[in-house]
């Protein structure tokens, strides 16, 4: 199976670029970018790897750093069924195609929220209030990723795993997620959750 692997951030593509190299075998055949940081850079980033690459992709995984609610504690690795984003101020079922939630091929029954802004404690509640949940993830790129993967890559598969590297209700912030990312280079957790999970 031919995955794209998709790492939002210089230093995630560093760790999960390592991860890779060292590991003896792996079941698939992965292919690494770095697609930048937000919803834009997501985007573009993986329609220009499908665009670029000689054979479709059979499915891709987004990896990296998320933050969490209350039920996650730092360090757990998470693959969410279900992506939303949660800055879209779109009158409900005027777009669909932005607004409905979008299948992932994760196993754990947890929403991912997808926003171009860092997520606090404040804005975690509003969030989980407004959309009637009680365990969330939070990152900047996976909900557009899916819209992407949906339009270029003809709807494979697509996996969202990540570590959980800060939980703002829990009075984490920016510099708790730095400080985490610094000190979790071992992305063989990843690795191995991708893998499984692909060969359900």
């Amino acid at each position: 199976m031919r995955v794209l692997v998709v790492a939002p951030t210089g230093r995630e593509y560093k760790y999960m670029r390592a991860t890779l190299d060292a590991a003896q075998s792996t079941k698939h055949n992965y292919t690494l970018i770095c697609s930048g940081i937000g919803k834009a850079g997501a985007a573009a980033g993986v329609a220009t790897a499908v665009a670029r690459s000689s054979e479709p992709f059979d499915a891709v995984a987004v990896i990296g750093f998320a933050a969490g609610s209350l039920d996650f504690k730092q360090g757990d690795v998470v693959a969410p069924n279900m992506a939303l984003y949660h800055d879209c101020d779109v009158p409900e079922g005027f777009i669909p195609e932005l607004t409905d939630p979008y299948n992932l091929a994760g196993t754990d029954s947890v929403t991912v929220f997808t926003g171009d802004s860092f997520i606090n404690a404040t804005s975690a509640t509003d969030i989980m209030t407004r959309f009637n949940c009680k365990s969330a993830i939070f990152d900047m790129e996976i909900m557009a990723v899916a819209i992407a993967v949906r339009d270029y890559a003809g709807a494979v598969p697509l996996l969202a795993v990540k570590f959980i590297s800060d939980v703002p209700q829990s009075g984490h912030n920016e510099w708790s997620y730095d400080e985490f990312a610094d000190s979790h280079s071992d992305f063989s957790p990843l690795l191995s959750r991708i893998e499984s999970l692909l060969d359900n």
